[in-house]
């Protein structure tokens, strides 16, 4: 029987969560398997990985086959370099306390790149943050002045308005007590119009006559 390393979908649409398993090769992907030997998240950034590192490092040794995604896992963690060194031990050309010594430095140089990743994923994100803040600020400012700039001719007019209305009502005033003295003034000649001592005059014409 044939066993091979190779990875189990699971999760939701557009979601992927993947289990890596020690599997017969016969097999279906998402079907039976032998063991279980971790997790894979590729929608985290970086990518999660949990494995059994012992499992998985004795399945290698004992010749399991490697799907091209299982074994890129395998090397990100560190399975393949320590199958590696051990092959070294093997042949003679390392000691045991060596492989364990160039193993801790491998591991203690791939947190560091990783945390650095992190760290600059973090900043990235804080940086890209404040960009849209000033952004969003550009724009509102943009939008006022254009909703300013809108409204500035209505401001204007009504300005206008009221100032014509202003200066229309102090016309008025100021020609109102005029044409009150106006009137005031050619009121008294009407009334001293002499229509009616006149009327003795025609009469006295009147009564001469009929005495001739």
């Amino acid at each position: 029987m044939a066993t091979r390393i190779r990875l189990q979908r699971h999760g939701k649409k557009g979601k992927p969560f993947f289990h890596l398993v020690a599997a017969d090769s016969r097999a279906k992907r998402d079907g039976k398997f032998i063991e279980k030997l971790g997790t894979y998240n590729p929608t985290a950034n970086p990518a999660v990985i949990n494995i059994n590192f012992e499992a998985t490092l004795n399945w290698v040794q004992t010749g399991a086959e490697m799907s091209d995604t299982a074994r890129a896992i395998l090397s990100y963690k560190g399975v393949l370099y320590k199958n590696h060194l051990l092959n070294g031990v093997k042949k003679g050309a390392l000691t045991v306390e060596q492989v364990e010594e160039k193993f801790a430095q491998w591991l203690a140089d791939k947190d560091s790149k990783v945390q650095n990743k992190v760290d600059g994923l973090v900043k990235n994100a804080a940086q890209e943050k404040i960009a849209r803040q000033q952004a969003e600020v550009a724009a509102n400012a943009a939008k006022a002045a254009v909703v300013a700039a809108k409204n500035a001719p209505v401001v204007e007019e009504v300005a206008e308005e009221v100032a014509v209305e202003e200066t229309t009502e102090e016309v008025a005033a100021e020609e109102a007590p005029a044409t009150e003295e106006v009137v005031a003034e050619e009121a008294p000649a009407v009334e001293e119009a002499p229509a009616v001592e006149e009327a003795p005059a025609a009469e006295e014409a009147s009564e001469e006559t009929a005495a001739e």
